[in-house]
C-alpha cells in the first residue's frame, strides 16, 4: 500500500499489474475500503495486460478521515432536504469525483477505463460525464442515477443502514455481528453466503483503520447528488452497467435507468447478484470489464 496527495487530502493505494499498462481504476462503495476489491478479483482483471489501481475513499481505510466534524443525523438530513434546504456538509460526491481524478494526476496517468460498485458507481458516472477525455470505458456495478422516481431499497434494508454500529474500539465483536448481518441482507439469492469470510474481511478493515461517522458522512454525499441524468446522457465513452435481479438496496430498475441514460450502453443483469461481488462472479464480472474496454471509442478511427 502507498500514499499520495490528491486534491488536498491524502489517499491510499496499490496497484496490481505492470505500471506501464492501460489503467483500470477500481472505485469503491459506501463506507468500505479499497480491499473489498478482493486480490483475486483485481489479478483476474489484470491478466489481459492492465495496471489495475484501487484505493480507499476519503473518509475510510488509510486515506484523509473526517471524524473531527462528526457523524451526520440521517433524519435530521432528511428533514433539511425535505424542507428544501441545503444540509451543511463536510464534502460532497463531486469532491470524492475531485479525489479519484487527482489520483490519476498523481500517478501521471492520462485515461483510464473505470469502475466503480454502489456509491462508486456513481463517481465513476460523474467522472465520465463531467471529464470524458479522462474515461477510456466505464463499468458502473449495482449503482443508481441519483433519479427521483426509482423504486427505493427494501424498508428493512433502510432500517439496517440507519441503524448505527457498535463503535469498533469498545465492542469489536458487536462491530462485526452488525456488519455480517448487513452483508448477509443485501446478498444475493443463489450464491453462498461466506460468513467466515465476511467476517475476516470487516475484521481488517477495522484493523487497517476506521472513521467513526465516516458511514453517515458518505451517505450524506449520495444524497446531496441529486438527479445525474441530464449530465450522463453526454457519455461517449464505452459503458457497461452491471446490476444483480436480487439486490434489495438499489433494487434492478435502478441499473435499468443507468443504462437509459447512458447512451448505447450495455445492460448485463446477473441472475440472483445481491448488492455484492462474490468470488464466484469474479471471472464473469472481469471478462464483461476488459469486453467493454475494448469497445470501440468515439475518438478511434471508424468507431
Amino acid at each position: 500500500m502507498r500514499r499520495l496527495s490528491s486534491n488536498g487530502i491524502t489517499l491510499a493505494y496499490d496497484s496490481f499489474g505492470e505500471e506501464a499498462a492501460e489503467a483500470i481504476l477500481l472505485i469503491s462503495g459506501l463506507g468500505t475500503q479499497m480491499i473489498r476489491w478482493a486480490d483475486p478479483f483485481c489479478w483476474e482483471l489484470a491478466a489481459p495486460g492492465y495496471r489495475v489501481i484501487r484505493f480507499d475513499n476519503r473518509d475510510t481505510g488509510h486515506s484523509t478521515s473526517f471524524a473531527r466534524h462528526g457523524a451526520v443525523d440521517f433524519e435530521t438530513l432528511v428533514s433539511l432536504l425535505m424542507a428544501g434546504q441545503r444540509p451543511p456538509v463536510p464534502y460532497t460526491l463531486a469532491d470524492m469525483t475531485g479525489d479519484a481524478i487527482g489520483l490519476l494526476d498523481a500517478l501521471s496517468i492520462p485515461q483510464a477505463h473505470v469502475v466503480g460498485r454502489s456509491m462508486g458507481g456513481m463517481i465513476a458516472q460523474a467522472m465520465a460525464s463531467e471529464r470524458p477525455s479522462r474515461v477510456l470505458s466505464l463499468t458502473s456495478i449495482m449503482s443508481a442515477t441519483g433519479n427521483p422516481g426509482m423504486p427505493s431499497a427494501e424498508p428493512d434494508v433502510m432500517t439496517m443502514m440507519r441503524r448505527p454500529a457498535p463503535d469498533p474500539v469498545s465492542d469489536e465483536a458487536g462491530f462485526l455481528d452488525h456488519g455480517v448481518a448487513f452483508a448477509r441482507r443485501i446478498a444475493g439469492t443463489v450464491y453462498p453466503f461466506d460468513e467466515e469470510a465476511c467476517r475476516a474481511l470487516l475484521r481488517e478493515e477495522v484493523r487497517r483503520g476506521h472513521a467513526p461517522g465516516g458511514f453517515s458522512r458518505q451517505l450524506a454525499a449520495i444524497a446531496l447528488a441529486g438527479d445525474r441524468r441530464p449530465r450522463l446522457a453526454a457519455i461517449k465513452a464505452p459503458t457497461l452497467v452491471i446490476h444483480g435481479t436480487a439486490d434489495p438496496l438499489f433494487p434492478p430498475a435502478c441499473g435499468q435507468d443507468t443504462a437509459a441514460a447512458i447512451p448505447n450502453a450495455e445492460m448485463m443483469l446477473i441472475e440472483g447478484m445481491g448488492h455484492d461481488l462474490p468470488t464466484w462472479l469474479f471471472r464473469t464480472v472481469a471478462r464483461a470489464i476488459d469486453r467493454t474496454a475494448r469497445r470501440p471509442r468515439p475518438s478511434m478511427p471508424g468507431a
